[in-house]
């Protein structure tokens, strides 16, 4: 059973009133930076780069566990899954609602692109415009799905300006989602064989969870750094020459959280600010850490302990949401950024060039893996309808600025759709639900 509400405001709990207060400290320290100039060699370089390096290192420590997190999250998922009676139905609903919410997010972002046109009220150069470093494509994505190791890890090498190579390893979250619903599914199949081993993974997850919280904790710290960094580095200035894009893109997240969930909720017989009450301690984080992977486990204690969908689904869809739901990234921003791309440079689009636009952002959101930033969705995009890739560089420049919005709509969806779906099974707890949630307090005590 939850926790009960307690007599604070749900909305700003003495941990929403941190990350606020940071957003207020980082936006001073970013606009003092930008004042005193950034660039290397002037008086607010220091203090812009020590914004940087405290939200680079906290995103990293958010990156450092994903690996951990996505493959005991997953296999434990399915192994709880499997104890209910209507697994299969659950998982085909699941997919259901995904497709059928980012089909409206992106209907939303064609219509805002169409009748807004961003792209012909940009005032940056086109000089601006280059091919991003890393980009996406159908190829890339069907082939990242078959994995090449059993860790998921992929190898890169870089050329630097002296000539000099440098190679990485980084983690394919595709291929470590593949490789964790295959082991899962196996440990299952394999029967008593295979106890041992998911009583393993629940304890690693518990313990990685824990790490992760400790990170979490983090996040006003985290905030300042982020927060700072993007106005000191962008500040108005580059704000102001993508405006119409930017308004666009927030426009349509609105949309989709403040109008298209609210009425699903409704549909089903479900208060929207109870939803909103319930989930705000997971929309807020995400919104400050761009993360969908990192938000993953408040949005499943959320998701269970606040809007009162059993563990066992909850335990299935917030990770598999968390990876493949991705409303704001996948949907909303892709569409009104090719529209863009295409409005900036002249090209006309044709109306099958929309329909692909619409296949790209359901079939294709998994490509964005819950992850900052949503440049290989993007690009993908863009390669799809072949539109220059050089656009995405034009946006780049206030993407963190976006993928706040972006992050916090993905989230509300990972929790809305499982919410939805357990209330058409009858599975749902009403009296939870209605109660309205706790503040993320008592949710951290909760999970843990």
């Amino acid at each position: 059973m939850a926790a009960a509400p307690t007599k604070t405001s749900r909305f700003i709990s003495g941990f929403g009133i941190q990350v606020l207060a940071a957003m207020v400290v980082g936006l001073g320290l970013g606009l003092l930076a930008r004042q005193l100039g950034p660039a290397e060699g002037q008086a607010g370089y220091g203090l812009a780069e020590t914004l940087h390096q405290v939200g680079s290192i906290f995103i990293q420590l958010l990156r450092a566990l994903v690996p951990a997190l996505v493959f005991t999250a997953i296999v434990a998922s399915i192994a709880n899954i499997a104890q209910l009676r209507n697994a299969a139905r659950l998982v085909w609903r699941t997919l259901f609602w995904f497709a059928v919410t980012a089909l409206i997010a992106v209907l939303i972002g064609i219509a805002l692109g169409v009748i807004l046109q961003p792209g012909l009220h940009a005032s940056v150069a086109a000089a601006a415009a280059k091919a991003p470093k890393t980009h996406g494509s159908w190829l890339d994505f069907l082939t990242g799905l078959v994995p090449v190791n059993i860790l998921g890890l992929t190898a890169s090498t870089k050329i630097g300006d002296g000539g000099a190579a440098t190679t990485g390893l980084s983690f394919n979250v595709l291929q470590i989602v593949v490789i964790s619903l295959v082991t899962g599914v196996a440990a299952l199949k394999v029967g008593e064989a295979g106890e041992a081993f998911l009583k393993f993974n629940a304890s690693a997850l518990a313990i990685v969870r824990k790490v992760l919280w400790w990170v979490i904790r983090l996040t006003p710290i985290g905030t300042i750094g982020l927060f700072g960094n993007a106005v000191a580095q962008y500040g108005w200035t580059t704000l102001g020459q993508l405006g119409a894009f930017a308004g666009a893109v927030y426009i349509g997240l609105a949309l989709v959280l403040l109008v298209v969930y609210p009425t699903l909720l409704a549909l089903n017989g479900l208060n929207p600010i109870r939803f909103f009450q319930g989930a705000w301690p997971a929309i807020q984080l995400g919104f400050v850490s761009r993360s969908s992977i990192g938000t993953l486990p408040v949005t499943e204690a959320v998701t269970e302990t606040n809007l009162g969908v059993p563990r066992a689904y909850a335990a299935f869809a917030a990770p598999f949401g968390a990876t493949t739901k991705m409303d704001g990234c996948a949907a909303i921003y892709p569409a009104v950024a090719a529209i863009f791309v295409a409005q900036f440079f002249g090209v006309h689009l044709a109306v099958s060039d929309y329909f692909l636009i619409v296949f790209v952002s359901v079939i294709g959101s998994a490509a964005t893996a819950g992850l900052t930033g949503a440049t290989v969705m993007l690009t993908l995009t863009l390669s799809t309808l072949g539109l220059p890739l050089e656009g995405a560089g034009l946006l780049l420049a206030i993407d963190p600025i976006l993928d706040m919005g972006r992050t916090a709509v993905n989230v509300a969806g990972q929790a809305l759709v499982p919410t939805i779906v357990a209330k058409r099974e009858g599975i749902l707890d009403l009296e939870v639900y209605n109660a309205g949630g706790a503040p993320i307090e008592a949710v951290l005590h909760a999970a843990e």
